[in-house]
């Protein structure tokens, strides 16, 4: 019989599992843009600690394996700013990545008051783009980082029902 990942908000005991993931995760996004000092590969356990007990992060787990996260905050403005999602590469393309995105905007929505959500991805990383626009997010703005990196901005609104909790 098999498991069913579940998602759930992560604990102070999920950070090194967490971090793991995350290293084994943005290693393609490194060789991608031919960047491995990239924030994903230098953040520490301490500072990942801190983010989980200041802002919302969420895990997918398989089991007691935690095979996804995502992590998020809400500005003062009202828009949410959503990142770092990762899943496990045995289970990426099976709807895990859009599932932990939708659970960490209704959970920002319905506990802090988000108006609008914000994310980013490199303009080569071609999966994330097609996720973020297959889930409503538009581009709404393009930095050059450098010559091999353009950071893409996407947003979409809450939608009104959503909001109010239907």
């Amino acid at each position: 019989m098999g498991m069913s990942v579940t998602i759930d908000p992560a604990t102070a005991q999920d950070a090194e599992q967490i971090l793991k993931l995350q290293y084994l995760c943005y290693q393609s996004e490194a060789e991608l843009y031919g960047d491995y000092s990239i924030e994903p590969l230098t953040e520490t356990l301490a500072d990942l600690r801190t983010e989980i007990a200041e802002t919302c992060v969420l895990v997918a787990r398989l089991g007691t394996e935690v095979v996804g996260a995502v992590r998020g905050r809400v500005d003062a403005d009202g828009t949410a700013c959503i990142g770092r999602l990762i899943v496990h590469p045995r289970m990426q393309r099976h709807g895990l990545g859009g599932r932990l995105l939708v659970a960490i905007e209704a959970r920002l929505a319905a506990e802090r008051d988000a108006a609008r959500y914000r994310l980013f991805t490199g303009h080569r990383s071609e999966g994330n783009l097609r996720l973020y626009r297959r889930l409503g997010y538009a581009p709404v703005a393009t930095e050059e980082v450098s010559r091999h990196l353009s950071l893409v901005t996407l947003e979409k609104e809450v939608s009104a029902s959503l909001a109010a909790g239907v």
